[in-house]
């Protein structure tokens, strides 16, 4: 059996007793420090599991901002993203799935400290590179040591070098240029993730500029967990996200936030709640207010 949305604790354990073939991914990230999250992973980890660094292995560090902010790498280095985390490139983020020792035959299972925010990101990433075995687990590290589970500290051996090889794209990529041609018309509606007094302008911490993308919808993602820090029931997400859009065709959805990390609890919520894999535009807000010619709103 393959886990390809959530995956629960007592799931993940039986996976693990059973010897599948699997990888555990540990995203723990502090944006603001983000030195503490491997930090954090060395204090306490799942065993075995591979810390995944949203700065170093999820995201492009190579190139210089251009004009209008963006990145001019080319080649096997070019980013596949612009913003503040732009997405390396496919070949790029399967070489390093590789070098950690992750093959097309195992069960990806991701986590982190957050409220699934930095997992979501491999969560999506693993389907953009064509492997659809990958779950987040819900409710993330605190729910594993609820329940009792062991954890490791200090680092993990390597792994043997694997060789993943990528296959067609299973998310979808949405760029800067297809957001704008598409403003205004019912083919997309943008749902951003950020919290609201940043959606509306009222406060910018992290990008230039303040404000969102004109016509976009607002839902915070930390809506989509419930108390207990896990998704909440698929009939719920359903309703949340219907009322939201409002009779707007969940398949024109295209998710953003910041910097297209927070963005992805959204989508998997869509996708939980049986409304399907929506689009993400990953440069997100941060990528956007990059071009004074782009539109804003604000309020």
């Amino acid at each position: 059996m393959s886990y390809t949305t959530l995956i629960s604790v007592e799931e993940l354990q039986a996976l693990i007793t059973a010897a599948k073939p699997l990888r555990i991914f540990d995203c723990t990230f502090d944006l603001m420090k983000p030195h503490v999250g491997h930090e954090q992973y060395l204090a306490a980890h799942i065993p075995g599991a591979v810390y995944a660094d949203l700065d170093t292995a999820l995201s492009a560090k190579h190139g210089v901002p251009g004009a209008h902010g963006v990145i001019t790498a080319s080649g096997a280095d070019a980013p596949a993203s612009g913003g503040r985390h732009p997405l390396p490139n496919r070949e790029k983020f399967a070489t390093w799935l590789s070098s950690v020792g992750f093959s097309n035959d195992m069960q990806a299972v991701v986590y982190d400290r957050n409220g699934a925010n930095y997992c979501g990101r491999l969560w999506w990433m693993l389907k953009w590179a064509g492997h659809e075995n990958v779950a987040v687990l819900d409710g993330g590290l605190q729910a594993w040591q609820a329940a009792g589970g062991a954890v490791n500290s200090a680092e993990e051996p390597a792994h043997f070098q694997a060789n993943f090889l990528l296959a067609p794209e299973k998310a979808t990529l949405v760029s800067a240029e297809t957001v704008a041609s598409q403003l205004g018309r019912p083919a997309q509606t943008l749902i951003d993730a950020r919290a609201t007094p940043r959606f509306k302008g009222e406060v910018e911490p992290l990008d230039p500029v303040a404000g969102h993308i004109p016509g976009a919808l607002n839902r915070p993602f930390g809506q989509n967990l419930g108390p207990d820090g896990k998704f909440k029931p698929a009939t719920q997400l359903k309703a949340e996200f219907d009322a939201l859009l409002a009779g707007r065709n969940p398949a024109s959805v295209v998710h953003h936030c910041g910097s297209g990390v927070s963005a992805i609890p959204n989508l998997l919520a869509m996708e939980i709640a049986g409304l399907g894999r929506s689009g993400l535009y990953a440069g997100s807000w941060s990528d956007w207010c990059s071009n004074p010619e782009r539109p804003v709103a604000q309020g």
